[in-house]
């Protein structure tokens, strides 16, 4: 399905109604353009007079010595190197809406995630949660499944996976062989990880424009 970034827009609008903070889950695969997408909503957002901000789930990368401990480093990205009980929490406590919740957000050309780096006030309407997994049928993230008041799907081709995926890794100068690596060890298994354990989402596209 193909959407305009207004007629999104207009619907979270809608289903949004009256209430002063209203979550909206926007998921699918490595290299999807969830990021993107995610700022161009929060801005659209603002242009229509609304307050809004993003929480991504990236922020909850586990740190790269847990990883090398459980021996998951080159999976790094995969569902279970995640700290899903701590997204949940912050996800929870931005729920109430009735103070600051400061957030982290990962810092993709150093590869860890920096604590405390993204305010969430009470007053910001849209909550906008950006990541892989946040609709990924297996426990815990099933953990998340009422936590979202809407949920968008971003599911392009695997062919516009991949070209954006190494257009990504060459973009932070890996060599041919370290793009090989990320892309048909861990990224596209991710990716189709995703697509075939997909709980159900509000709206599912494959281009917004």
């Amino acid at each position: 399905m193909t959407i305009t970034l207004g007629a999104l827009t207009d619907t979270i609008l809608q289903r949004a109604a009256e209430r002063s903070r209203f979550i909206v889950a926007i998921a699918g695969p490595p290299g999807a353009g969830k990021s993107t997408l995610s700022d161009a909503l929060r801005d659209a957002l603002i242009e229509r007079g609304e307050t809004a901000e993003i929480l991504p789930m990236d922020g909850f990368h586990m740190d790269n010595g847990i990883l090398q401990q459980r021996g998951l480093l080159a999976r790094k990205g995969a569902p279970e190197t995640f700290d899903v009980r701590g997204f949940l929490d912050i996800v929870t406590a931005v729920r109430k809406a009735d103070q600051e919740v400061l957030v982290p957000v990962f810092d993709r050309s150093r590869e860890l995630a920096i604590a405390s780096a993204r305010a969430i006030v009470p007053e910001t309407r849209f909550i906008l949660a950006e990541g892989n997994y946040l609709l990924l049928n297996e426990a815990p993230w099933t953990r998340l499944e009422t936590s979202f008041d809407f949920s968008v799907f971003v599911g392009p081709t695997v062919e516009v996976l991949e070209q954006r995926l190494r257009d990504r890794w060459i973009g932070y100068g890996l060599d041919e062989a370290g793009i090989s690596a990320k892309l048909y060890e861990n990224d596209l298994p991710n990716g189709k990880r995703v697509v075939e354990n997909l709980r159900d989402a509000d709206i599912k596209i494959d281009i917004w424009e």
